[in-house]
């Protein structure tokens, strides 16, 4: 689990960066995995977890700003963001992943990198996607 906890975690950073310098989230991915910046090359389920996210981008806005009561995208922090993309993806779309270990991994990414009042907000609301996940789909 240590290993996918890692790649989550490069997934949340990568989302996050070309949130915040503008870019294509798919340019940049492709970009790192031609050249990554570290010593080591992005985990392959992170590469899986972004290209999740891309493929299906729309419809998790879409989940976000319909089940976010309250907050939209733009409100939340930036980092709260990805995760919550990232957690939606494997509560929808990843099968491999139970709906609880989404959950978890979400809120401790934000725990450790986010506000102090993120990891509850994160917690509230994708144990609602993970709820109402059969009428998603």
């Amino acid at each position: 689990m240590a290993a996918r906890r890692r790649a989550r975690k490069r997934a949340l950073e990568l989302l996050f960066e070309a949130e915040q310098r503008g870019m294509n989230v798919g340019d940049l991915l492709e970009q790192r995995i031609a050249a990554p910046t570290t010593q080591h090359p992005l985990p392959e389920y992170a590469v899986q977890v972004v290209r999740g996210v891309l493929e299906h981008w729309r419809e998790i806005e879409e989940i976000l700003t319909t089940w976010s009561q309250g907050w939209t995208l733009e409100r939340m922090a930036a980092v709260d963001r990805a995760a919550l993309r990232i957690g939606v993806w494997e509560i929808v779309w990843n099968d491999e992943v139970p709906d609880m270990v989404a959950v978890s991994e979400a809120v401790e990414l934000v725990a450790s990198m986010s506000t102090d009042d993120s990891p509850s907000f994160v917690n509230g609301l994708l144990a609602r996607v993970s709820e109402v996940k059969a009428t998603l789909l």
